[in-house]
């Protein structure tokens, strides 16, 4: 497949009900500017021809418009989101443009994504597969839980942690969202469950953090003085 036309889907939609703010961590400033407001810029960066659908809730639309105006911001595309990720982006696979080859599928608060990471995952389904995952090794000791409340030691070589942007086939992946009112945790999850096998991972990168907890933005801000 050539590159032909790239369209991301940054989903925003979230409440962030385990960061404890007073608004949801997409929206919490981070050098000076909201967590979101970084995503997409960074993208942007990234891939200057692409076009860009921003999932946010209802409720939260004319917030992210105010603090747009506070900023001198210009949002990209805007639709809501539902109840759960994939009903986030289902309803912006349903709004896709015609002729879309490449979709591209970003957390909201991942604010520091390299140009290089989204590079190699957009590489890997110009060159056939069905979709790519950034991903990074495992640094951290694993232990598998069972049934039983039992523990044993895991092989962490056989492990990757998975980032976004995450990039499909833009025809196998609307299918796979129209043929499915399942949620799954990823976009990939998906895929495979409808059948789309050749999921390949790319690299990531230890800096592509997501902002989950507090202490997720001070690590941001210090990634970003040294930039």
């Amino acid at each position: 497949m050539e590159r032909g036309r790239v369209h991301i889907i940054i989903v925003a939609g979230g409440s962030g009900s385990r960061f404890g703010a007073d608004v949801p961590k997409q929206y919490c400033l981070l050098g000076g500017r909201p967590v979101l407001m970084h995503t997409i810029c960074r993208m942007r960066s990234a891939l200057p021809d692409a076009e860009i659908t921003l999932v946010v809730s209802a409720g939260m639309e004319a917030y992210w418009r105010e603090l747009c105006a506070r900023h001198s911001f210009e949002s990209p595309r805007v639709v809501h989101g539902g109840a759960t990720r994939s009903e986030s982006v289902r309803n912006a696979m349903r709004s896709l443009p015609a002729g879309t080859d490449i979709v591209l599928v970003h957390d909201g608060a991942r604010p520091l994504t390299g140009r290089a990471v989204v590079e190699a995952a957009v590489e890997a389904v110009c060159r056939g597969a069905d979709g790519a995952i950034p991903a990074v090794a495992v640094t951290d000791s694993l232990r598998m839980v069972h049934a039983d409340g039992t523990n044993t030691a895991a092989d962490r070589s056989a492990y990757r942690a998975v980032q976004t942007p995450q990039a499909f086939d833009a025809q196998k992946l609307a299918a796979a969202y129209a043929s499915t009112a399942e949620s799954f945790s990823d976009d990939a999850s998906l895929m495979e469950h409808c059948g789309h096998t050749d999921i390949v991972l790319t690299q990531g990168a230890p800096s592509n953090i997501k902002i989950t907890n507090p202490m997720d933005l001070s690590i941001a801000e210090l990634l970003l003085t040294r930039e």
